[in-house]
């Protein structure tokens, strides 16, 4: 695969020693769309997600309130590195998940898939939200 690619704002790629996966995705890019995210919703297709943009890195933490689905969080840092994984955020619950600092973006998939496919901290993503940040697995 070809180092710098074409990149979709509705596809992001991650890859790693594990190999390599691609998912269709929603962009919540401003303050209503990411206190919305991912609620109320029965289900969602397994290759989909939602991409969570912020302005700039950041502490962050998420909740599932009113997320009917059990999801996986990818914790992305400003480079498209993967900073951490948490998996299988329980349906309901309203505990707090921290993303740790310098968070710039936030991966959410059905919960079990970041095991399943092997993304850990350290893999790379690849969307257009990095470009602006010398990103570790750049987009054309």
């Amino acid at each position: 695969m070809p180092a710098f690619a074409v990149c979709d704002l509705e596809q992001v790629e991650l890859r790693g020693t594990w190999g390599s996966a691609r998912f269709d995705v929603e962009i919540a890019d401003d303050p209503d769309e990411r206190a919305i995210g991912l609620m109320n919703r029965a289900s969602m297709p397994r290759q989909s997600g939602m991409l969570f943009v912020y302005e700039e890195p950041q502490s962050v933490a998420f909740w599932m309130r009113n997320t009917l689905i059990p999801l996986d969080l990818i914790f992305i840092d400003q480079t498209g590195i993967v900073t951490r994984v948490h998996q299988n955020a329980i349906p309901l619950d309203e505990t707090s998940i921290p993303g740790g600092r310098g968070v710039l973006a936030v991966l959410e998939v059905n919960g079990g898939l970041s095991e399943v496919l092997g993304i850990a901290p350290g893999s790379e993503v690849r969307h257009p939200a990095f470009k602006n940040n010398d990103p570790s697995w750049p987009c054309d």
